[in-house]
């Protein structure tokens, strides 16, 4: 049996008359087979092909994007290592400017209120000023009074509408029977404490609250004593300072007066120095004639 090559394909000759029959059916399969993977090949070659284009043609819109940047010198190439160390230092440089950020709105928020209390500061000092005005603190007072006033007339008078529209279906006397009830009940519950023994406690702490209430009813009445004698004081010395302002004014026109007066004193005065000067003049005036005449007869 040897072993022969027919168009590039193994086969054995001439050992048996069967594989010489069936041989050129075995060739012509393979060579199918081989043309097959050849074409394989080459479509797969040409799709790599197309695939390294693209890619060049990627890195060819990367080098020329990098090309017209600052940091690249024209001379040289767009490195991957220097891009990369460029976009480390932007994105360091980044998260610095992000910190100082954060650091100039914590600042800006910081300033905003102390701006705002600055503010509400120089409010409060003008308001205190105006009340220090004795004219717009008594204003002030009076329409506090007043105010308080309409707010009890206001609240009598829907006392006053409530009770006419009083019924036991309403819902003010729905609300009023409930407390009709809770404070019956509450009533029950202090007589039985009362059976038992508590009502002396009670009584006790009625006299202490009844002695406190005196007590703050004294202080009351003492502070509103003091306020009256601070009321008065002030009048008083708002009138004083009325009839100061009038004399300081009589005193300035007394001044004005006075002063006008010795205007008119010293212009009178220095009329009268001016007018023997001039008396004296043409005396003088001949005493200086005769040496001349005496000069020219010389």
């Amino acid at each position: 049996m040897v072993k022969v090559l027919v168009d590039g394909l193994a086969m054995w000759h001439p050992a048996n008359n069967k594989l010489e029959e069936t041989a050129p059916g075995v060739a012509t399969g393979m060579i199918l087979s081989l043309r097959e993977s050849l074409q394989k090949c080459k479509d797969d070659l040409a799709k790599y092909e197309i695939e390294l284009e693209s890619a060049k043609s990627e890195i060819q819109k990367w080098h020329s994007s990098f090309q017209d940047e600052s940091f690249i010198s024209p001379a040289t190439t767009p490195e991957p290592k220097l891009v990369v160390n460029y976009i480390r230092t932007l994105r360091s440089s980044d998260k610095s400017l992000k910190e100082q950020l954060e650091k100039a709105k914590k600042k800006e928020a910081a300033f905003i209120v102390t701006f705002a209390k600055r503010e509400q500061e120089v409010a409060e000092l003008k308001t205190r000023r105006l009340l220090l005005d004795p004219a717009i603190h008594e204003e002030f007072t009076r329409l506090k009074n007043l105010v308080e006033e309409k707010e009890k007339k206001v609240k009598e008078l829907q006392d006053n509408i409530n009770a006419i529209n009083f019924t036991p279906n309403s819902k003010m006397g729905k609300m009023l029977m409930a407390k009709c009830k809770t404070l019956q009940e509450e009533n029950e519950e202090i007589g039985n404490q009362a059976s038992e023994g508590k009502m002396h406690e009670l009584s006790m702490k009625l006299a202490l609250q009844k002695s406190r209430n005196a007590e703050l009813r004294n202080q009351f009445e003492g502070l509103c004593k003091s306020v009256e004698v601070l009321t008065t004081d002030v009048e008083r010395s708002n009138e004083m300072v009325v009839i100061l302002q009038e004399k300081l004014e009589e005193r300035d026109a007394e001044i004005k007066r006075l002063k006008l007066e010795l205007q008119q004193k010293n212009g009178a005065e220095e009329m009268n120095d001016s007018a023997p000067m001039v008396a004296d003049e043409p005396q003088s005036t001949e005493a200086e004639d005769v040496p001349q005449t005496e000069l020219d007869q010389c």
